[in-house]
């Protein structure tokens, strides 16, 4: 059992009482920068899996239903994507290629060899590009509340794209954008779930203000230019997809068309909005998809 009373090592406590959250850890990754990962141990031997976490959440906003369950039977590392939390910091315009090299980059420095991928919203196009850049690191890919195309259409796409590359600009200059609206976080973010106590409220909100949130908007941007049509049929790794069948961010048929796309991939569903992480339901459904990723990789002797 995690205990509460743990703090990290700037000395604030990492989470609230009675949350399973693990501390994490500070890692170096030459030539790069300082990232930050959460890490459970697993049983000896089990088979690792990297969570990747949504836009403007953490490895430790978006997985804390998961991290206790999935440590049942497997080595768990919930990064913080740059940009967002601790998360590695860079002067560099966000993308999400560069998501992927940090990850890839991680698992070097932790000696893991190869992982199975789960990446929720963000996540996903993350896992996606690891696979491309970095194919012998896969065993296999769970995707969730995410798609290979989020915002479809020319129009839609660029007026996305350019609403969220003026207000990167913006924050560029005067720093303007300190906090984001409280409809939009919700959007994305579990900050308030129903039924939690106050203290998850406000460890969420601390780990949301660590952002830099000139990274967080041109994350954002990115999302809105990313699309994979053209190469997510070439996946060749067990892949599940969970679509989140309530979901207002990313509808669920774009959410589908990702698993027509990919060769024999699986397909899940919970009943739930695109804040699904924050439902008690969710660990479930998660690693029901990863062990059926995990078999599918067991018997291709992956």
């Amino acid at each position: 059992m995690i205990d509460p009373r743990e703090r990290d090592e700037s000395g604030e406590r990492a989470h609230p009482p009675g949350l399973p959250v693990p501390l994490g850890r500070r890692v170096e990754l030459p030539g790069r920068g300082t990232t930050f990962v959460r890490e459970v141990p697993g049983p000896p031997g089990a088979p690792t899996l990297v969570l990747l976490h949504g836009w403007m959440a953490s490895g430790g906003i978006n997985w804390y239903r998961v991290f206790e369950p999935a440590g049942d039977r497997f080595r768990v590392l919930a990064p913080d994507l740059r940009g967002h939390a601790r998360g590695l910091r860079s002067s560099r315009r966000f993308r999400l290629a560069d998501c992927a090299d940090d990850v890839a980059a991680l698992l070097d420095q932790l000696g893991v060899r190869s992982a199975i991928f789960a990446g929720y919203s963000m996540g996903g196009p993350v896992a996606q590009l690891i696979w491309k850049r970095h194919r012998g690191l896969v065993d296999g890919l769970v995707l969730c509340a995410t798609s290979h195309s989020f915002v479809p259409g020319i129009r839609e796409r660029m007026i996305f794209s350019s609403l969220m590359a003026a207000a990167a600009g913006t924050t560029r200059i005067g720093g303007l954008m300190t906090a984001l609206p409280a409809s939009l976080v919700k959007q994305w973010v579990p900050v308030s779930t129903r039924g939690r106590p106050d203290s998850l409220q406000r460890w969420a909100a601390a780990e949301m203000r660590r952002h830099d949130w000139r990274m967080v908007l041109e994350a954002g941007h990115a999302i809105g230019q990313y699309d994979a049509r053209k190469w997510i049929g070439t996946v060749d790794v067990p892949t599940a997809v969970l679509v989140t069948t309530r979901d207002r961010a990313l509808v669920p048929t774009q959410q589908a068309k990702l698993a027509f796309s990919i060769p024999h991939a699986s397909i899940h569903r919970i009943e739930d909005g695109h804040v699904a992480c924050a439902s008690p339901g969710f660990a479930a459904a998660l690693l029901a998809a990863c062990e059926d990723v995990r078999t599918a990789a067991v018997s291709a002797g992956t």
